[in-house]
């Protein structure tokens, strides 16, 4: 499928390309009314993923200058999204943001032809002088919930239901194994591709798959609460993302990666009325609020509570750097040298797994 397909090297490295070739833009002149478009690719009712971003777009109606905001849901990655961006800016949307990444190529494209109306692409890395990406360094967060899963993990066993092999999901993934064997390293993270964003059904039957070869914990990159619904009726941890999913699973979550994108909205809407937005991407960390973990579980015992709190200061405080050497990729071989620090670049790009993660990532 196309996301797949951007997946791989090739694409990635064709758009890290066009990303710096762009170049920064001067302040655009200020924007007096701002009318601003979102595109879901799944329902806002999700209770993550686009309901987080939902959540934010609310938080845009509260600003005087931001005289109405809009979404369309469940938008396929491709033509669909093509079209829907097309009638945002066609009725007068100056501000439109586009919420996955595999909305990227048709976003760059409907931005070429309405120069008059700002694009956002959350987690991709394509830019021009209307058009920027947007994101937050979730995988902050997912080394967090990392050590929580290796310090309840009995069996060294650890499930994750994942989505598309993407960079941001391969990312997320590194991360959290990475906060996994830093507590526990004979810990390994077995991964399962559902090659879905949000299906609930598919997304349950994956984790009870892991459950099966004796995962004790489940982690996600799913949109849907189906992994921790399955983590509870077989009686085994599971952590959430996107949102607090503990509602759904009170007695196996742990704590969730979760997002706040209300700040990250207003702040491009504000420089946007004030002629202050610039094509510059736009990476938040967790010191910002943008991304963070969810109150850990009743389960989680008080020392781990102090670790991941410490550790939370550490990377807001940026004295502890989630990808910096010495890293070794799933086959044993130096991936990050002692010292070194892989650059947004090469976060952007990642296409391998880190040792301890048993599954395949696209070359």
């Amino acid at each position: 499928c196309e996301l797949v397909r951007m997946a791989r090297v090739g694409a990635a490295a064709l758009a890290l390309a066009l990303w710096a070739m762009a170049g920064s833009a001067a302040a655009v002149e200020p924007v007096k009314e701002i009318r601003a478009g979102f595109v879901y690719v799944a329902p806002v009712g999700d209770a993550g993923w686009n309901w987080a971003h939902d959540e934010g777009r609310k938080g845009l109606e509260k600003l005087p200058f931001v005289s109405r905001t809009r979404f369309v849901e469940n938008v396929r990655e491709g033509a669909d999204a093509t079209r829907v961006m097309t009638q945002f800016a066609e009725m007068g949307f100056n501000l439109i943001f586009a919420t996955s990444y595999g909305y990227m190529d048709p976003c760059a494209e409907v931005a070429a032809k309405y120069p008059n109306a700002f694009f956002l692409h959350c987690s991709g890395s394509r830019r021009s002088a209307n058009m920027t990406s947007y994101f937050g360094r979730m995988y902050q967060a997912r080394y967090l919930t990392g050590i929580v899963a290796g310090k309840m993990t009995k069996r060294d066993q650890i499930g994750y239901v994942a989505a598309h092999p993407i960079p941001e999901v391969i990312r997320g993934i590194n991360a959290f194994t990475l906060g996994v064997r830093s507590v526990n390293p004979k810990a390994k993270v077995r991964v399962v591709w559902t090659y879905t964003w949000f299906d609930p059904a598919r997304e349950k039957q994956a984790a009870e798959s892991l459950i099966e070869v004796g995962a004790d914990v489940i982690a996600q990159h799913q949109d849907s609460a189906g992994p921790q619904q399955a983590a509870q009726e077989k009686g085994v941890w599971s952590i959430g993302y996107n949102t607090d999913q503990s509602r759904f699973a009170p007695k196996a979550h742990l704590t969730s990666a979760v997002w706040n994108w209300g700040p990250l909205y207003t702040k491009i809407a504000t420089e946007l009325h004030e002629g202050r937005w610039t094509n510059e991407p736009v990476w938040w960390g967790i010191e910002t609020g943008i991304v963070d973990i969810a109150p850990l579980g009743p389960m989680v015992p008080d020392e781990v509570r102090t670790l991941v709190a410490k550790r939370k200061r550490e990377i807001a405080e940026k004295r502890l750097v989630v990808f910096r050497g010495p890293v070794r990729d799933q086959g044993g071989r130096t991936a990050i040298p002692e010292g070194k620090t892989l650059d947004d670049a090469e976060l952007q790009a990642m296409n391998w797994f880190v040792e301890g993660v048993e599954g395949k990532a696209p070359r």
